[in-house]
This record gives C-alpha cells, structure tokens and sequence, in this order.
C-alpha cells in the first residue's frame, strides 16, 4: 500500500519543479493531492445540435470541420478559426494563440468541442473550446469535468493529469477511518470510493454519492474537534468569583436602565464567573445593542474580586473609546483603568507594563499590543476580546495565556445565524443581545444610483447640517490597501469641499493616520467642530457619536451587507431620526437585491443569512481566521441539513467515548488530530 505522507515531488509524473507548483498550492504530500478536491464541476454531457445553442451557454457539440484559417491582426497575436458543421447549421470555433489547432485537426475531421456560444444575428462563434477527436472514450468532453482552483502557472488539465495518474496507480487505497457503524447507519460510501468518484465521476449519480460522504466528513471531524476543545475547556477549572454587592452599586450608577436582551446576557456572565467552571462565552449582538456596559460589568465583577481584567480591541481609535467609557463609569469606584496601543511612546508603554505587573491597574485596554510578551499580568482573571472576527483563536488564546486559567467572553457585532455561529465558535456558550437600548430610531436606509449622487449631497446634507446634526460620508472600498483607500479619501474630501460644502467645516479620517491624528479627528468631530467627516471603513468598527444623522456610502456595492451594516450603524446612536444613504454605481441583479435588503430591514441578523446566501460562506466566514480547518466541500449554507446531521452525531459519538479511546474510533481520532495540529493547539485526546 503506498503511504499517503509520501512528498509529493517523488510522486510518478511530478518531480521537483512541478512539485514546487503544487507546494504554491498547498499541496506538499500524496495526502494533499488526492484531497485537492475540485472547486466546481462542468457538465459536458449534454450533447446538442448547431441548431440548438442558446447565446452565452457552454456547451458541447459533435461536428465535422469544414475548413480552417488563421491571421494575425497584430505583432505577438495569432488567431486560428475552425470552420465547423453539423446536419442542422454551421458554427465557427475561435482559438487565440493556439497554433496547435491547425496543426493537429483537418477538414474533414469528425470532433468533439465543448466551449462557450456567442450568437449574433445568423453567425454563431464559439470560443474557449476544448477540441478532441471522435473516440469512444473521449478525454474532455461527453462528462462532467472537475474544474480545481487554480493558481501560480498550474493548469486545470496538468491537475487532473496528475491526479488521474495517481489514482490509476492499482497500489494506491485509501484507508476508511470512518467506523463502520457511521459508514451502515448514514448510507455513506467508501472513502476510497468518495475520492475516486470526486476527481473523476463515473456517472453524476457516483458524483453527488461522493459529495454527500466528503460533506459529511468534513462536518462530523469539524464538529468532533470542536466538542473536544470544547469538553476540555468545560472541564477545566477556572476561578470562583464571589458575588459582591457593589456590583449592583455600580449597575444603579449607570445613567440607563438594562435592557432585557442586556440583563440576561449578564445574569449569563456572572453565573458562569461565579462557578468553579472555567468561562467561554460568545456575546453576540447587533450594532447599537449595548455589548460594552456588559463587558463593563463583567470586568468591575472581575475587579471587585481582586482579580484583573484585560480587553482587547481590534483598532486604536475602538480601544481608546472603551478606555473613556469605562473610566468614566469605574473611576469613581475606585478602580484603575490603563490603555496599552502601538501609538503610546516607548516610556509610556514601559509604564503601564510595570503597573500592569505590580497590580497597580485594575483593567487593561488594548489593541494587538495586549498579546506581546512583555506584558506580564500580577493576577489575570478576566480576558475580553471585542469584535471576535478580526482576532483567530490563537491570539484569543495568547491572551488568555497570560493568566492562570482567566475566564473568556468574547464580542461581536457580526451577527450570525445561531447554528453557523455554533460552527465558528463552537468551543463557547452563547449569549444573544437582540434588543436595542429604548429611544433608538430604526434608520432610514435609501439606496439610490449615482446619477441621484448631485442631490443627496446638495439637499439631504445640508438639511442635516442646517438642523445641527453632523454627517459621515464613507469612501468607497478600493481593494485591501490602506495606502490606496487613505489616497481615494483625500481626493473625495478635495472634491466636497471643491464642489459641494466650500462653506461647511469638512474632516478627514482613514486608516494610514497616526492614531494620535485619528484621536484628535474623533474628539473634533464629537465635539461638533466638524460637520461632515469623510472616512475609509475605520469608522466601522465602534465610534459613538449621539449627534451624527447621515451617513452616505459611496460606491455601496463593494461592500458585504454585513459590512454595510456595520458601517449604518454609526448613525441611529441618539434619538433623532437618522438616515443611511447608499449610492451605487452597478446596475447588476445582485447589487440591486442586495440594496434593497439594506432598504428592507435593519435586523442584522437577517442581513448575515442574506449575506450568506448571496455572497456564500467561503467569504463571509473565511474559517481560516478563526483556525479552524478548511472546508473544502461543505458549505455551511448549503449543506445545512448534513451540517446538523453530522452535529448530532458528534454529540452520540463523544457522549459515548469522550476521548475516543475506543478501537472503533481510532481511525477518527487520528483524523481529527491531523486537521486540527496547525489550529487548535490546545485540543486534548490523550
């Protein structure tokens, strides 16, 4: 039997500069290789007449070749044109660059071509073909192809060369490690068969067979790690807090009552923190719902026993908020709150460390910079990270790691359909704040094209401005670049100024600013000496400003809904009535859905199942950040029938052997040690 960890260069076929290639693709051992599964597949069966093609389809046909000819209209081009016919009309076959054309195929040929139609009037040209010779056992056309990601000089065809080789190889069998009471109780087959059937399907009944096991598969190893993480965290011991009255002075010194959604996001909290169970909670809550008074009072709980809290947020400008918010509230209780961000001079930084590690602060507040290695805790017993998307389970770890065994609750304002969510962060209790605090306005969502762009600024926001209220006009996204998004920020605000608000007082924040100049940007704008604040996404993320009404996003169909989402929920904070104005300049199907369910609903939840339908999970959830394996096949959406299925057994099989000692689970335990080694390190079967 061939070992599957065999490198891949010493594959038959590969060698070392094709396996430098595949390495690009991930792909570094046999193992890798047969599970490179196909991203899609195309169905090249379906064979039709000239005179049946439909514009814009791909499709396959069987003709005779008539005559063939090329030219080359400029230097470095050729372009061959096969002249093709069949019993029903005639078509055209087009080739770029392809010299081989003429040179292996001659009038008269009988052939098959799969490729996509263009019909124009009478003429019908088909380009980006595949072209074989009339076989009874053609190569690329008559099945259903598997098209695989690709990348860094690796074609489609050169993959599936590959791969066929190998699994023509009578050595290779994959070995099950699927016990077989799974394998009879939910009509899987074979992994052997699966992978077989997934590179090269014998029939699209043997194709959708192969799906339904991988599918499985990859939810049930998911979901089994997961537990386990999860099995081993409730298992540990954490710190018993004490119940302390002050808490309940600090809760009537708030300037508003808790909403229900709040009040049992919190009697949540502190049970878990009052029990000897180590806490991993999940807050999950919509723009605007109030997650951070109870991140507040969970750590004045932690303070109040003695204990030290840390928060982590995702940007400067996020933790400098937290930090004013919270020394506002707990000062006059006597505790001590610091801040520790990248901006701070190395004197500053040295400081804080030093009162950090001689118990002089009661609560950190920090960016990434809470994880470095200098900082050194007297006595951590809360860790709280805020915006749990931007941070993987690493980072939340390293954290935590600071302490002996501090409780975790970790925020976020992506709201996520509760089952995904039990996906994503499976190894946490969930806690949901669905409601908003009294007094909040839904916001007014108006999605417009471009050519209304003139008068939403020359009527709606001075209409704002005039009544007191301020504004946010968010630069449309260019590409991950803060350097380019920071450029296309400025040149927007030269153009307001130039062509709309000479008169009014315009302010500029992105994301290449020191935090310092972002610092002093916020504090004028909230301050109300700046009336219109231009900004790059930096504003999604937690700024509070009552007083701003508007907000205007440019070029909106570049953004996730959730995002969207996030960005509309700067405004809405007071009580006037606020407004979201969303201006686009596609005219596609998809970017007109997507407006219209921001214009629709202002319920986040909604929006993420939408966001997910339309944009799919890979996306929305990319898992890798949050250090979970990959899914290769499952999609959490589409897939969510099996998704639960395969949750419920996870649950059966580790109800039963909760550390899969038993033979049967062997196999499986293996399996689930080598998907889960380069995430969660902490995972524990021994």
């Amino acid at each position: 039997m061939i070992d599957l960890r065999k490198d891949v260069q010493y594959v038959k076929g590969i060698g070392p500069k094709r396996a430098e290639k595949l390495n690009k693709l991930g792909i570094f051992t046999l193992k890798d290789l047969v599970y490179y599964f196909p991203r899609q597949f195309e169905d090249r069966n379906n064979l039709k007449k000239i005179i049946q093609l439909e514009n814009e389809e791909k499709a396959t046909i069987k003709v005779i070749i008539v005559g063939i000819s090329t030219s080359s209209p400029r230097k470095g081009m050729n372009i061959t044109k096969v002249d093709v016919r069949d019993e029903t009309g005639y078509a055209k076959l087009v080739f770029f660059n392809q010299d081989y054309v003429k040179n292996t195929f001659r009038p008269g040929d009988t052939i098959l071509v799969f490729g996509k139609v263009k019909k124009e009037f009478k003429t019908i040209e088909i380009s980006s073909c595949e072209v074989e010779h009339l076989t009874n056992s053609p190569k690329n056309t008559c099945k259903v192809m598997p098209i695989y990601p690709l990348t860094y000089g690796v074609t489609n065809k050169e993959i599936i060369s590959i791969i066929k080789n190998v699994l023509s190889d009578k050595e290779l069998k994959i070995k099950e490690y699927l016990p077989q009471r799974i394998i009879e109780k939910y009509k899987l087959c074979s992994i052997d068969y699966a992978i077989r059937n997934i590179h090269s399907p014998s029939s699209k009944e043997a194709l959708k067979i192969a799906l339904y096991r991988i599918v499985f598969e990859e939810f049930l190893i998911l979901q089994l790690g997961l537990f386990i993480f999860k099995n081993g965290v409730d298992e540990a011991c954490g710190i018993k807090f004490e119940e302390n009255e002050k808490l309940e002075d600090i809760l009537n010194s708030l300037p508003f009552k808790l909403t229900g959604a709040q009040d049992r996001a919190l009697n949540e909290i502190t049970q878990d923190m009052n029990s000897d169970k180590l806490m991993n909670r999940l807050v999950q809550g919509d723009v605007g719902s109030g997650k951070t008074v109870v991140a507040l009072l969970a750590l004045a709980n932690c303070v109040l026993n003695g204990y030290q809290g840390a928060l982590m947020a995702p940007t400067e400008i996020l933790a400098e908020q937290h930090f004013i918010s919270l020394t506002e509230t707990l000062s006059e209780f006597g505790m001590k709150v610091e801040l520790l961000v990248g901006s701070l001079t190395k004197k500053q930084k040295e400081n804080v460390l030093e009162k950090v590690k001689n118990n002089e602060v009661d609560i950190l507040i920090g960016t990434h910079a809470l994880i470095e290695d200098k900082v050194e805790f007297s006595n951590l017993g809360l860790v709280i990270t805020d915006e749990q998307h931007r941070f993987g389970v690493r980072q939340r770890n390293k954290l935590s790691s600071k302490g002996f065994n501090p409780d975790i609750l970790v925020m976020t304002a992506t709201p996520i359909p509760r089952t995904l969510a039990l996906i994503l962060y499976g190894d946490l209790d969930i806690s949901i704040i669905d409601e908003l605090p009294p007094g909040r306005q839904p916001i007014e969502t108006i999605a417009v094209d471009k050519g209304k762009r003139d008068r939403a600024y020359n009527s709606l926001v001075r209409a704002e401005v005039e009544k007191g209220r301020q504004v946010y006009i968010v630069c449309p996204l260019v590409e991950e670049s803060e350097a380019i998004e920071a450029k296309a920020a400025v040149e927007l605000v030269e153009e307001l100024k130039l062509e709309y608000f000479s008169d009014l007082r315009v302010g500029l924040l992105h994301g290449k600013m020191k935090a310092s100049e972002k610092d002093s940007i916020m504090k004028s704008f909230k301050n109300k000496e700046i009336d219109i604040l231009v900004s790059t996404t930096v504003i999604e993320v937690g700024v509070n400003v009552p007083n701003a009404t508007l907000m205007i996003i440019e070029n909106a169909e570049r953004f996730g809904l959730a995002q969207l989402h996030q960005l509309r929920g700067r405004v809405g904070r007071g009580s006037h009535k606020s407004y979201c104005i969303l201006i686009y300049a596609s005219k596609s199907d998809v970017c007109k859905q997507r407006m219209s369910i921001m214009e629709e609903t202002n319920d986040g939840f909604k929006i993420s199942e939408k966001d997910l339908e339309i944009r799919g999970p890979g996306e929305f959830f990319g898992t890798r950040q949050h250090g979970l394996p990959e899914l290769k096949v499952a999609n959490i959406f589409k897939h969510m029938k099996i998704l639960k299925i395969a949750q419920q057994e996870a649950r059966y099989i580790l109800g039963n052997d909760h550390k899969l000692q038993n033979f049967e689970n062997k196999y499986i335990k293996n399996e689930i040690i080598d998907k889960f080694e380069h995430s969660l390190e902490e995972i524990s079967l021994n």
